[in-house]
């Protein structure tokens, strides 16, 4: 398959993807291709490239954290399917990739699959692992699977389920993939476990994924979720340990963000005490709304974005890209002009020098060229001229092309 066919399969793979889940994004479609002309023919992207496959079209929602932090319990009553496998320890040791399908897998397919397929975020992410552990990029399966769900909160979205990081063996890759992650999601879930506020205990959620959040110009989009409050019904010490757990936080450099306090009902301790139950329920019946709100919103947000990646093109384009290719372009001119003038001179050296030699003069060699055929023409004249035009017009496109590689 040539390069120009691969595209045309992945744009017409996207195609139909986005009339299946999100139609709405369509008409967005032809702005790129007309976008990978223009750039085609500044000679920023080759021909068969396409700006299309260098962004996520589908929003994705990302569930990062410890392990036995309840990411996968949350995912689970979220989707209203038991997909991801739950429990006290490490559970998973993969990012599962969470899309929506014509039926529901909850058999994981290779990690594979996603990297090859540019509609998902990992597209060639194993040249990222390569990068980071040398032979871990062949491995890609070692790192990412994708299951499917046939419902209709799947659809037009992505969710990615993290391993918990702080006990997988293959720490650097794993955590080139968290960064890769967080880069592309359009929300960020960061889980803790109520049952260990301390920082020790989360030192390594804290060092990866709050402190690289703290200067991001997007990190509205990180949210800091305190998981099984419930556990701490037995005492009621909600307030002390969601207190404790946010110093933590600020401690890794945070002092701003949106926190949450949740617990899934179905795997809650039995909160005997009425009033303690509903004080409870009420705080997670909150904070769980306005977390399905925000991820529900990610179709919007990524649309956004996607539209304002077409505004920032425009943009650089207008004011980095065409001044900086008019100045090569102003320079490249100049360089051919003194280079035709250089070429010129030494033709016309090259000319007498070849006159001196053959003697004469060039008074004779001015009549010469003045001389009459048959037909009455100055065909030595003719002659000349074609042959040092010729000349004269080989170097300068000698010229032009050695020129535009050096600027270039």
């Amino acid at each position: 398959m040539t390069p120009r066919q691969a595209l045309q399969q992945r744009l017409a793979a996207l195609d139909a993807h986005l009339r299946a889940e999100n139609p709405n994004l369509l008409p967005v479609l032809p702005t790129f291709r007309a976008f990978d002309r223009i750039l085609a023919g500044l000679g920023l992207i080759d021909r068969h490239e396409s700006l299309t496959t260098r962004i996520p079209w589908w929003p994705m929602v990302a569930v990062l954290g410890t392990f036995s932090a309840g990411k996968s319990t949350f995912l689970n009553g979220y989707l209203g399917e038991v997909l991801q496998n739950t429990g006290n320890q490490a559970v998973d040791d993969k990012f599962t990739v969470i899309c929506h399908g014509p039926e529901t897998r909850k058999e994981a397919l290779p990690g594979t699959a996603l990297n090859a397929d540019p509609r998902f975020p990992f597209y060639r992410i194993a040249d990222e692992i390569e990068k980071v552990a040398a032979g871990e990029g062949k491995r890609i399966d070692n790192y990412l699977q994708l299951k499917t769900l046939a419902g209709t909160r799947t659809k037009g979205k992505i969710f990615i389920d993290s391993p918990g990081f702080d006990a997988d063996d293959q720490r650097r890759s794993v955590l080139r993939l968290v960064d890769h992650i967080v880069e592309l999601s359009d929300l960020v879930l960061v889980f803790f476990d109520a049952r260990h506020p301390e920082p020790g205990a989360m030192q390594d959620t804290l060092r990866h994924l709050v402190a690289k959040t703290v200067n991001r110009a997007d990190a509205r989009k990180v949210c800091y979720i305190l998981n099984q409050v419930d556990t701490t019904a037995k005492e009621d010490n909600l307030e002390a340990v969601f207190g404790a757990w946010q110093r933590a936080i600020a401690q890794a450099g945070l002092v701003s963000g949106r926190f949450y306090a949740i617990y899934d009902q179905r795997s809650a301790v039995d909160i005997e005490d009425d009033g303690r139950r509903a004080r409870y329920q009420a705080r997670r019946d909150h904070d769980l709304a306005e977390l399905q709100t925000r991820i529900n919103e990610v179709e919007v947000a990524r649309a956004y974005r996607i539209i304002g990646s077409i505004d920032s093109l425009t943009k650089e384009v207008e004011g980095e890209v065409l001044p900086k290719l008019r100045e090569a372009m102003a320079m490249w001119r100049r360089r051919v002009l003194i280079g035709d003038a250089v070429w010129g001179v030494l033709l016309l050296g090259l000319l007498g020098t070849v006159v001196q030699t053959l003697g004469g003069g060039f008074g004779a060699f001015l009549g010469w060229l003045s001389e009459s055929g048959d037909s009455g023409l100055p065909l030595h004249l003719i002659g000349t001229a074609l042959l040092l035009g010729g000349l004269f017009l080989a170097g300068h496109f000698k010229l032009r092309q050695f020129f535009a590689r050096r600027i270039a």
